[in-house]
């Protein structure tokens, strides 16, 4: 028993550790994102200007003749940053919510959860790749509406505080919408019955002081209405409501959406079975 040689103990071999950020890893994740969007640019980004230059042509020709909603600004010049905030939003929201749940369904979400991927930087990549996708179709509907609106830019620190706060704001709630959702319904349920009204309704085509109460008190408590208000200050000088309220709703807003998202991804919610 003595002369027995002892098998020397096999130690499995340790995960790639990494010392601070994986840099690489969430490069990756954040090019994959903005990929997916840019091989169909036909859709991503040439739809929504087609739409943004039809509601352009619908607004002004109804109102054709009309006061205008702010003294000294045509209703084209007004409405344009509206309709490419509307734009972002709608985009930031798209990206991040169909790249998360399409990955659900097609049983491909342990792709994003296997890798070294801190829950931060899970966070960190998608949402970069939301807000990409926001500031880009907002540039693109932005020199496409240039032409028919004459628009200039009053203050360049506005236009890019909301512009790329509010593609943030709507590529987190994209994610923390397809992490609770099951079905495609659900996430088509969260576009339609609140991100557009949301959008409709927090001035993107009118000045909230023309409305009557109660309406115009409510328009208030709209997160969207500080985010084309603020948006649209850049642009024309003009601000309903404060701006310094915009200003730190959307930073608040960020922040929180940000700690959801990350509680989501660390506590697995919805995405390990």
């Amino acid at each position: 028993m003595k002369d027995m040689i002892t098998a020397p103990t096999v130690v499995p071999p340790l995960p790639r550790d990494y010392h601070g950020a994986n840099w690489v890893g969430l490069i990756t994740l954040y090019q994959r994102e903005v990929r997916r969007f840019w091989k169909v640019g036909t859709q991503t980004l040439a739809a929504p200007v087609v739409t943004a230059l039809l509601y352009m042509l619908v607004f002004v020709v109804a109102v054709k003749g009309a006061a205008p909603p702010i003294p000294g600004v045509d209703f084209a010049t007004f409405v344009a940053p509206g309709l490419i905030m509307m734009q972002i939003l709608n985009n930031a929201f798209s990206n991040s919510s169909s790249s998360l749940l399409q990955a659900k369904m097609n049983g491909l979400i342990g792709d994003f959860i296997t890798p070294p991927l801190s829950p931060l930087e899970q966070v960190v990549g998608f949402t970069a790749g939301a807000a990409t996708r926001g500031v880009a179709v907002g540039a693109v509907t932005a020199l496409a509406v240039l032409p028919f609106a004459h628009v200039t830019v009053a203050h360049w620190w506005a236009v890019i505080y909301f512009g790329v706060g509010a593609s943030l704001i709507m590529g987190m709630i994209g994610l923390m919408a397809a992490i609770w959702s099951e079905k495609f319904d659900h996430i088509a349920a969260v576009g339609n019955f609140i991100i557009m009204p949301m959008t409709f309704l927090s001035g993107t085509f009118y000045t909230v002081s023309r409305l009557p109460e109660p309406f115009r008190t409510a328009t208030h408590y709209n997160p969207f209405f500080y985010l084309i208000a603020g948006f649209r200050y850049g642009f024309i000088g003009h601000v309903d409501g404060s701006l310094m309220v915009g200003v730190a709703m959307t930073a608040v807003l960020t922040v929180l959406l940000g700690l959801g998202c990350l509680w989501m991804f660390v506590t697995g919610y919805k995405m390990k079975t």
